[in-house]
């Protein structure tokens, strides 16, 4: 019976260490594509419906990927949220998988169709780690396959898991917003690879920051911003949203200025695009989008 018992705690040990690697509080720095998805819905929906895409997304399918991601890098430094990553162990595939099934169950019980879009978006997540397929290797398909998927796709499974008509969610303007969210994936998430440039080019990936360097990355991410952020605002015009236009402005500005002081102090000195200053960028950007897309929901509502 010791012996059992020794097992089993050296098992939860195994799968504790292995835990951190699915970078749960990292997934919710993309949760900005969520509450946006939910904004621009202009017919109500069920509030618990939003919060179970939002578990299912942010607390299990993102999870999984990360942990996947993980696995097949097996990285040494610094990942997203991880100062220190631990080992990898055979462990955190297992919480993978669980978390993959979760993901997909959970989906179910929302709705079928958005069931379908959790598994696609989860075996696209996985050709892009998995080394037989491995799309980070490549820079452009790997850079169009995260700011698509973790951009527009996101924006659109997030508004039919909660229920919204086909037409809400095939009008234009609708389509154009989703667009706006790949523009502001494309602008961020090569700056989310900028302190990893020594990691990818050990493994072989040619990562579009790494193709870029570190000043074409911040160009790069500054211009894939802007005009996300301007078309954003034209189509908040269009569909004569201006106080959503104001607010948007007005939250993006502690984001403006911080990305601003960050491009200046890597244009005078490289080691400044570090894992400290890109977590600091990810949760300031991630923090001001969110709550000016909430306050645009609640606006909505009152």
């Amino acid at each position: 019976m010791l012996a059992s018992h020794f097992a089993s705690s050296l098992l939860y040990n195994k799968y504790r260490r292995a835990l951190p690697l699915l970078r749960i509080p990292f997934s919710v720095y993309l949760m900005p594509v969520f509450w946006f998805g939910l904004s621009a819905l202009r017919e109500p929906f069920s509030p618990w419906r939003a919060a179970g895409v939002f578990v299912v997304l942010h607390l299990l399918a993102y999870p999984a990927s990360n942990g996947y991601n993980s696995y097949y890098d097996r990285d040494e430094g610094s990942i997203g949220g991880l100062r220190q990553p631990p080992p990898v162990s055979r462990e955190l595939l297992h919480l993978v998988w669980l978390f993959d099934g979760l993901a997909v169950l959970g989906g179910a019980l929302l709705s079928l169709p958005f069931a379908g879009l959790v598994v696609v978006y989860l075996l696209v997540s996985k050709a892009y780690s998995y080394e037989g397929i491995r799309l980070k290797k490549y820079p452009l398909v790997s850079t169009l396959v995260v700011v698509v998927f973790q951009g527009a796709y996101t924006f659109l499974m997030t508004q039919v898991g909660v229920g919204a008509s086909p037409a809400a969610i095939l009008a234009s303007n609708n389509l154009l917003l989703a667009l706006v969210s790949t523009l502001f994936l494309c602008g961020s998430y090569p700056l989310t690879q900028v302190y990893q440039h020594q990691e990818d080019a050990r493994r072989g990936d040619r990562t579009l920051s790494l193709r870029l360097g570190i000043r074409g990355t911040f160009v790069f991410a500054g211009v894939a911003l802007g005009v996300g952020a301007a078309l954003l605002v034209a189509v908040y015009a269009q569909r004569n949203e201006w106080t959503h236009a104001l607010l948007f402005l007005t939250a993006t500005l502690p984001v403006v200025g911080l990305f601003g002081r960050w491009a200046w102090l890597v244009w005078h000195d490289a080691s400044a695009a570090n894992f400290d200053h890109t977590m600091r960028m990810n949760q300031v950007s991630s923090l001001c989008l969110s709550a000016a897309f909430v306050v645009m929901l609640l606006w909505r509502w009152w």
